[in-house]
């Protein structure tokens, strides 16, 4: 009877052990910190989306964006209406979760990446008559250069 107590035990254990890697979990996830304006609502459903692939997110509304555009060296022709910070990363405009997960992986050598403008089938700009649209990477040594490609499904 005690070799039961004991195994139970030890399967208490490492089941707790499990538990509290579980638990853990969202604070190992990558925190993005997102500049919106007040009634901005694709923003917010981009923020949804990076919510939905793991991401921390927390928004910040202001009224004017363009002095933390241009601190950040977010080109002027890559703007969009949102920008993010994650690790040392910008993020400006739609940008899939899946290319922000591939930047942190990859860690080039850019200031960020951005989706200009706010292009239909975008995350955040979902819709009907999606367009194809292009992630580009700024602030690296090659300057601005596609980094991924997007086509509708």
């Amino acid at each position: 009877m005690q070799l039961w107590a004991i195994l139970g035990a030890a399967g208490l254990g490492l089941w707790m052990l499990g538990a509290g890697t579980a638990l853990a979990e969202p604070s190992q996830r990558p925190a993005v910190e997102v500049f919106k304006s007040p009634t901005c609502g694709c923003c917010t459903k981009w923020v949804d989306h990076l919510s939905a692939h793991g991401f921390q997110v927390e928004t910040r509304d202001l009224q004017n964006l363009d002095e933390l555009k241009a601190s950040n060296g977010v080109p002027r022709p890559l703007r969009s209406c949102h920008t993010a910070l994650v690790d040392g990363y910008v993020i400006e405009g739609h940008v899939p979760a899946a290319d922000v997960q591939r930047l942190l992986r990859e860690r080039p050598r850019v200031a960020g990446l951005a989706v200009p403008g706010m292009p239909i089938g975008s995350p955040g700009m979902e819709g009907p008559n999606p367009e194809p649209y292009q992630v580009w990477s700024f602030g690296g040594a090659e300057g601005v250069v596609v980094f991924s490609s997007h086509a509708p499904r």
